[in-house]
């Protein structure tokens, strides 16, 4: 079935969209839930069980398989409350049908379903009828979740390894797997070949004959080879992915992944120039593996979606991204952090982010899982963070564990936030003897990193005046630069209205396009690279620093002759656009030059020795 609304919010955080799909399902939006902290979930299906008088039995973490059972019942929680909404909402018997009505003033303009209401509510209706139509026209926003493959520590007892499955990710899948949703996970962070395999178990996954799943596979990529390697790997399981939701690198929140230079429009491109090429080569690997494995076939063709988010901000980019790429859906995460009718943000941080410019965001170190991450400066955790370093105690107590992954010190693994890890390698290097500026230096990408596992999941603690004993106070914040542009909050209806271009929330005029403000980032992301290897740049490096640097310019290139070519989009900022671009090839010239002239001194000292 058709979606109504041509945008979904992309899971943020582990807690910002956690029960996103009870505040906006039942109005036909589609919502992700971060299943990273079973600890989290359990605490809010307590919360949700005694507010609707559901009976509730807790899941301690003594009962066998817990972290899957845990995310089963809140997922089947999550369900039922959804259906309950979204049948009230239909029935419009408690409220005179105000949220049927607040249901159909939300979709685009252009919606037949809006388009079909009008009609019925200008002649005269009587509550049966409205109610009839209701029930076949009105859709219900899908539950999805959302796994970060890599993060996906083993699990001990006593000391004594449990099986691969009981690892946080595989347990994580098996929690959806087992759960009566109708919907989609998210694989996001990369290919996890283990966790893919382990897929392949459960029947839900596998298509019925009439082409329909009963859960589908989303995969996040940021370019269009890891989406033909990732959907070829999972076709060999017999596996289809339903979605391929390409993020922007660097233009979005939460990790970024930088990729080679890639810019999101010539990856758009790409994918709709191969878009049939994907999808057919794939079913027929997918189709041999299933008649392999004895199961059904669909008789009709399985279907295919492309979608894309990342910086998204106002309804021209939204509607050309829809056009031009032909893609079936934009994801709008970061301004729906000003949402509360969306999102779930404590209001101190709200406030934060409320105030927040340019120069408030940025790409830091500071996540323990070794990739670059869009963060608020003077966000609460990096406040805790920075007094426990004063107080020479750096690091975290580590209560939640998610992200123990680094083996260096221990086979079980430790969190590089936690202050044992951190411990550990200050010790290590104070045995070095490095002058005080390298030491400290040093000192400082090892006490950089922060609790992000348990930071990301506070503020819905916060926001509920839910124990925090355990956690603390400290609450990390992840939005995209494109925060800058939005400084009030606003209700759902606002964003819906602003998203369709019936509003409009930002009160700036100066927001670049998304795709001049991607490039501007990529750049300043390849001169700190730059700078960070000037004083002993290694081959590789070199080979990595140009092939970013070409790829850049490459993308310029096709935004030229985009933006050349388009009749009717962006004409009131196109001179902008391209003294943006002007200026960026400029500074890549300038950067090509810089990086030739280290290669030449290298060269040259090599000679010398």
């Amino acid at each position: 079935m058709n979606k109504n609304h041509t945008f979904h919010i992309p899971v943020m955080g582990i807690g910002f969209t956690v029960d996103s799909p009870l505040k906006v399902a039942q109005y036909g939006i589609d919502s992700v839930i971060s299943l990273v902290d079973d600890i989290l979930l359990e605490k809010l299906r307590k919360m949700y069980s005694e507010k609707f008088e559901i009976p509730y039995t807790e899941i301690t973490d003594k009962i066998d398989d817990f972290r899957a059972k845990r995310i089963t019942s809140y997922l089947d929680m999550m369900s039922d409350l959804v259906d309950r909404k979204f049948e009230a909402l239909k029935n419009g018997a408690t409220d005179k049908g105000e949220e049927l009505k607040a249901y159909v003033s939300m979709l685009p303009s252009s919606s037949t379903v809006k388009q079909e209401f009008k009609k019925l509510t200008e002649k005269g209706f009587c509550l049966s009828e409205l109610k009839k139509w209701a029930s076949q026209n009105l859709i219900k926003g899908s539950i999805d979740v959302n796994i970060m493959t890599k993060v996906d520590k083993d699990n001990y007892i006593k000391n004594e390894k449990l099986p691969i499955e009981y690892n946080d990710a595989h347990a994580a899948l098996r929690g959806f797997a087992n759960s009566k949703l109708q919907s989609s996970v998210v694989l996001s962070a990369g290919m996890n070949p283990r966790l893919y395999a382990y897929m392949s178990q459960f029947n839900d996954f596998y298509p019925a004959e009439d082409g329909t799943f009963k859960k589908k596979i989303i995969l996040k990529v940021s370019d269009y080879r890891s989406a033909l390697i990732q959907g070829k790997f999972l076709a060999k399981k017999g596996l289809w992915v339903s979605e391929y939701r390409i993020e922007s690198g660097l233009n979005c929140g939460g990790h970024a992944f930088a990729t080679d230079g890639y810019l999101l429009g010539p990856v758009l491109a790409e994918f709709k120039e191969k878009r049939e090429e994907l999808r057919d080569s794939i079913e027929v690997m997918v189709n041999q593996e299933l008649i392999n494995q004895g199961r059904a076939i669909s008789k009709a063709p399985l279907k295919l979606k492309i979608s894309a988010q990342g910086g998204v901000g106002t309804k021209e980019e939204h509607e050309f991204l829809l056009n031009q790429y032909q893609l079936d859906a934009v994801g709008w995460g970061t301004p729906f952090l000003l949402v509360p009718e969306a999102t779930t943000v404590d209001e101190k941080t709200m406030n934060q982010l409320m105030l927040a410019k340019e120069e408030d965001m940025y790409l830091s170190d500071i996540s323990p899982l070794g990739v670059p991450f869009n963060n608020l400066k003077s966000n609460t955790k990096d406040l805790e963070k920075e007094i426990l370093i004063n107080k020479g105690r750096p690091g975290s107590s580590c209560p939640k564990k998610f992200v123990a992954l680094n083996k260096e010190f221990k086979e079980t693994g430790i969190c590089t936030a936690s202050r044992e890890y951190q411990y550990l390698k200050i010790k290590e290097l104070d045995k070095v003897g490095l002058p005080l500026k390298d030491y400290q230096k040093e000192f400082n990408k090892i006490t950089d990193k922060s609790c992000t596992c348990v930071g990301l999941g506070t503020s819905a603690l916060l926001a509920y005046n839910l124990d925090t004993k355990v956690e603390g106070n400290g609450v990390s914040i992840c939005p995209g630069p494109n925060m800058a542009y939005y400084s009030k909050i606003v209700s759902l209806k606002n964003m819906t209205d602003h998203i369709y271009g019936r509003d409009n929330m930002i009160s700036r005029t100066d927001r670049p396009n998304l795709f001049i403000k991607e490039l501007s980032i990529y750049i300043s992301y390849l001169k700190n690279k730059l700078d960070a290897v000037k004083t002993a740049m290694t081959t590789k490096e070199e080979k990595y620093l140009l092939t970013f640097a070409n790829n850049l310019n490459e993308g310029i290139s096709y935004y030229k002759t985009l933006f050349s070519e388009l009749k009717n989009p962006f004409q009131e900022i196109k001179e902008d656009i391209f003294q943006s671009l002007d200026n960026g090839e400029n500074t890549l010239s300038l950067i090509l030059l810089e990086i030739q002239n280290l290669s030449t001194q290298n060269q040259e000292k090599q000679a010398a020795l």
